[in-house]
Formats: structure tokens, sequence, C-alpha cells
């Protein structure tokens, strides 16, 4: 799985207070969970583009002063009227534990149902997937050549993906 490194500065006060200004200097407070004790930390908001505004699902390298820690990204909050990222949570990873996470299905091959005006729908666009870190897709293909029209594809008929390495 494609990862991202995302560098950041680790806080020492958190509340209301130093969360507005966090926020005030152009930086998204975070949160890592998952390991010994939650990680605080700020990031410049330009950092995460690549990983907020993608279809696509990426691990994240966090570089704290130094020191780096693979995580995934859990939840994210919007502002609800300027869009602006509010708070970002971070799961962080352990090589030898499964996790749950959502990759997007990627359609392949020309469907001769469609070829004769049918509709493809596409209900579910991401697929929780559950594997060691090391493990993890890109993405979930989908081949859709041998559908034809009124034919549905199940996930359980998807093949599973192979382990890396």
């Amino acid at each position: 799985m494609k990862s991202i490194t995302i560098k950041g500065s680790q806080r020492e006060s958190v509340g209301k207070v130093a969360t507005k200004a966090v926020r005030n200097a152009g930086m998204v407070p975070c949160v890592i969970y998952g390991g010994k004790e939650p990680i605080h930390f700020a990031a410049e908001e330009k950092a995460f583009k690549s990983l907020v505004y993608t279809p696509n699902a990426h691990t994240v390298v966090i570089d704290l002063d130094g020191k780096t820690t693979n995580a995934v990204l859990r939840d994210i909050q919007f502002h609800p009227v300027s869009d602006r990222i509010n708070h970002i949570d971070f799961f962080q990873l352990d090589e030898n534990k499964e996790i749950i996470m959502e990759v997007p299905v990627k359609v392949t091959g020309t469907s001769p149902g469609v070829l004769l005006g049918g509709v493809l729908n596409l209900n579910q666009r991401r697929l929780k997937v559950k594997a060691l870190p090391k493990n993890l897709p890109d993405f979930v293909e989908a081949n859709i050549s041998e559908m034809q029209m009124g034919n549905k594809l199940y996930v359980t008929k998807l093949p599973a993906a192979t382990p890396k390495g």
C-alpha cells in the first residue's frame, strides 16, 4: 500500500485555547491512538491534501521531530461552514496485528451488458478489508467483462488479494 509522509510537531498543551491557537496558525491538531498512550501533534493543513482529498487509500508515516510512526487515517472532522479540516485522528499500526481499512474498488473490463445499453451501478465504491499492514492492497479489482444485462457481481465472488512479498 502506498504511504504518505506527514511532518509535524508534538503539542505540549491540549486544551480549547491551545487548539484554537494551533488552528489560527494554519495548522491542524491531530492525535495518534493505538500505542501505549495517545500522541498529540499538529501539522500544516497543506500536508493533508494528498491524503484527504483523494479516493485512494494510504498509510501514513508521521514524522514528529525525527521520530517516525506508521499509522492510518481513522477519523477526520471538518468545519461546518468553511470546510477546513478541524481535527484528524490516526490509528497507530502494529506490524503483527491485523487492521480493518476501507480500500477503493477499481472496475476493470468492459461489460457486454453496458455495451448493449445497460447501466453499471456501483453500490459500494469502497470495501472493508482486514489484513496485516504489509498485506493491505491499494485497491480491490472487480472485473466486469463477463457481466451481461441484469447480472450482479457480489463481494463474495471477488478474488481475494494475494499478499505482497
